[in-house]
Parts: C-alpha cells; sequence; structure tokens
C-alpha cells in the first residue's frame, strides 16, 4: 500500500507556507496516529483549510497524543473519496453531494456504493452562484437561465465538483444540460474574464462567499449587468429530489460591489471524512481539538467562520465516526439515527 509521504511547497503561497512547513512532517515515523489529510488543489478552499486542520492538530495533539496530521494535495472529492477507499488517505475535504453520491451509490458511483466512509463535522457551505449576464434577467430566479438556451455557459471544469453540482442541480430542474447550453469547461477566473468580455452569457461558481471570481466580475461590470440567480423553497424541493444535500443560503446585501440586496441561492457543505478504521479515540480527540479551537481556524481561513458546533452536523449525507458521536453527545447535543452507523 502506497502512501504520499510530502505536501509540495510553493513559495508563491506566501500567505500560507509558513502552515505548510509548520505541517510538514515524514509519514515514515513511530507515531501510528500519523494521519493523512487529503484536499484538492492548492488554488482553492479545501486545501488551505486542510493545511490549517492539520497545523491545529499538530501543535495540540502530537506532542500529548501523538496524533498528527499530514495535508496533501489533490484533484478534489472524487479522487478523496477512492484515497479513502484504498487507504492511501485517513480523512478527506468532500463536497456534500459527492458524499451523498458515493454513500447511496448513484452517480457517478451507480450500482457501486462506497460504505467505507464516516463524517466528523460540516467545514462551510458550498453556496452556488449561478451568475448571468444582465440582458438575460428575466426575474431574477434561476428558471431566467431558460433565456440562455443556445447560448455559451461555463459549467466548471472538466469532472471536477463544480460541473458534476452544476448539472445534478440544472438535470433536477428539468434543464438539458449538454442540450440547452454550448459549455465551457473552464475554472472560475477564466470564467469571470469570459463574462466581463461577453464571450459567455453565465457561469456556474460554487464556493465559500465572497467568491473571488464573482466579486471581480461585479467590480468590473456593474451590478446592474450581472446577477446571482435566485432558488425558491419549491425549487430548492425539486433540487433536493435524488440527494438531499442543499438548504437555502442568503447572500447577504454588500457581499459584492454594488449588490444592495440579499440574494437566496442555495449551498451544500462541505465535510471533513474519515475511514471508518481509524480508532474511535483519536477522533474523538481531533474533533473535541477542532471544536475547543475555532478561533485558530477562523483566524487562518474565512471560510471556517461557518464552523459553529450548533452546525457541525447540519446537511451531513453519510454516518459520523463514533468518535465524533462521542464528543458531541458528551457536549449534549442529538443525534439523528441516519447519522449513527452500525
Amino acid at each position: 500500500m502506497k502512501r504520499r509521504k510530502f505536501i509540495k511547497i510553493s513559495l508563491a503561497s506566501s500567505i500560507i507556507s509558513p502552515l505548510i512547513i509548520s505541517s510538514c512532517t515524514n509519514r515514515e515515523t513511530n507515531n501510528n496516529n500519523a494521519l493523512i489529510l487529503a484536499t484538492a488543489t492548492t488554488g482553492g478552499t479545501f486545501y488551505p483549510v486542510g493545511v490549517a486542520i492539520s497545523t491545529l492538530i499538530n501543535q495540540k495533539l502530537t506532542e500529548s497524543d501523538r496524533i498528527s496530521i499530514n495535508a496533501i494535495n489533490s484533484a478534489g472529492s472524487g479522487e478523496n473519496i477512492q484515497l479513502l477507499k484504498n487507504k492511501e488517505a485517513d480523512l478527506a475535504i468532500l463536497q456534500g453531494l459527492f458524499g451523498a453520491m458515493a454513500w447511496q451509490g448513484k452517480g457517478k458511483y451507480e450500482s457501486k456504493p462506497e460504505k467505507n466512509l464516516r463524517s466528523i463535522t460540516m467545514l462551510w457551505e458550498n453556496v452556488e452562484h449561478f451568475v448571468i449576464s444582465g440582458k438575460y434577467i428575466k426575474t431574477g430566479n434561476i428558471e431566467d437561465l431558460k433565456s440562455i438556451k443556445g447560448q455559451t455557459f461555463s459549467i466548471g471544469k472538466r469532472n471536477s465538483g463544480t460541473e458534476v453540482s452544476g448539472r445534478t442541480i440544472l438535470n433536477e430542474l428539468g434543464f438539458d444540460v449538454d442540450n440547452d447550453f454550448r459549455l465551457e469547461f473552464i475554472g472560475y477566473k477564466e470564467s469571470s474574464a469570459a463574462l466581463q468580455n461577453d464571450r459567455i452569457a453565465g457561469m456556474n461558481t460554487p464556493a465559500g462567499i465572497p467568491v473571488s471570481a464573482v466579486t471581480q466580475a461585479y467590480a468590473a461590470m456593474g451590478n446592474n449587468n450581472l446577477t446571482i440567480l435566485d432558488f425558491t423553497k419549491e425549487q430548492l424541493e425539486k433540487v433536493n429530489t435524488n440527494y438531499s444535500v442543499w438548504n437555502l443560503y442568503k447572500i447577504p446585501a454588500n457581499t459584492y460591489p454594488g449588490q444592495s440586496q440579499d440574494i437566496m441561492t442555495i449551498a451544500q457543505p462541505n465535510f471533513l471524512a474519515v475511514r471508518p478504521g481509524i480508532e474511535e479515540n483519536v477522533v474523538y480527540k481531533v474533533t473535541k481539538t477542532i471544536y475547543e479551537n475555532l478561533s485558530f481556524l477562523q483566524n487562518i481561513h474565512k471560510a471556517t467562520l461557518a464552523m459553529k458546533l450548533e452546525r457541525a452536523i447540519k446537511g451531513l449525507p453519510i454516518p459520523l465516526h463514533p468518535g465524533a458521536v462521542k464528543y458531541y453527545q458528551e457536549v449534549g447535543m442529538n443525534i439523528p439515527k441516519n447519522l449513527i452507523s452500525d
């Protein structure tokens, strides 16, 4: 069994490089609780949040409990599930939709459910940003995507979580994604530039708010020339037909330049997953350390400002690890039956 041993350090990442260095320990140690945490590419949110978690655990638990974590980059949720399955990683950050698909054996995992997964905590929410050019706006609702049928729409890079979640949402709402739009498979920064240049009519850019690509588009185009589309409760119910992972989410006014009104969109959780074979006491201590030191994480990355104990299990798509259950029950939380593993 091969295990990744080191984090690749980018000197250009001056903000997080000290954290990377502090969490970069050799896997080949006599510490049996040296865990590997799979994140995603270094340009997104998964990676720096993973590095922040590993840094916290290494500072608080390595000396006292001989528990350490190495954060590694990866291709994201799809690869992370495979890494957990192959025991090449012990922990991983996953998009809620991927967790639900894997656990239920649907979508990308049709008839092949992945049951060797457990949850620890919700981390932050992936807020859906379906953004279209102002000239196509009729109501400001997601139904306005009908106005850009036949036009070019950026749905995210191929096989990315962005593409998979975007397709799932639009399919549940009755769109024929491949035939209704001329699809572009590009990243957030490129999508923002293409929208500003009128090369695409809209883009799908889910992430924790504020999304820099959306901020850039608002700053360049102005509030009257683009819109983040709203969702209704009825549309949310349709979106959740097969995977009940989304909830209504309010983007407050002034989150983006010139955005004078609240936007009611939807969001799904990104969560910390773990292999079920990791010892209960190890997961208990990791969970406890995270929630007793939230300010540490929140000072490192804004996405973790969404983390609160009362929201720790909100929207989790797979059962909790017994170690996490132990901590949450210890602090008086009621755990739904669907989150208790057999």
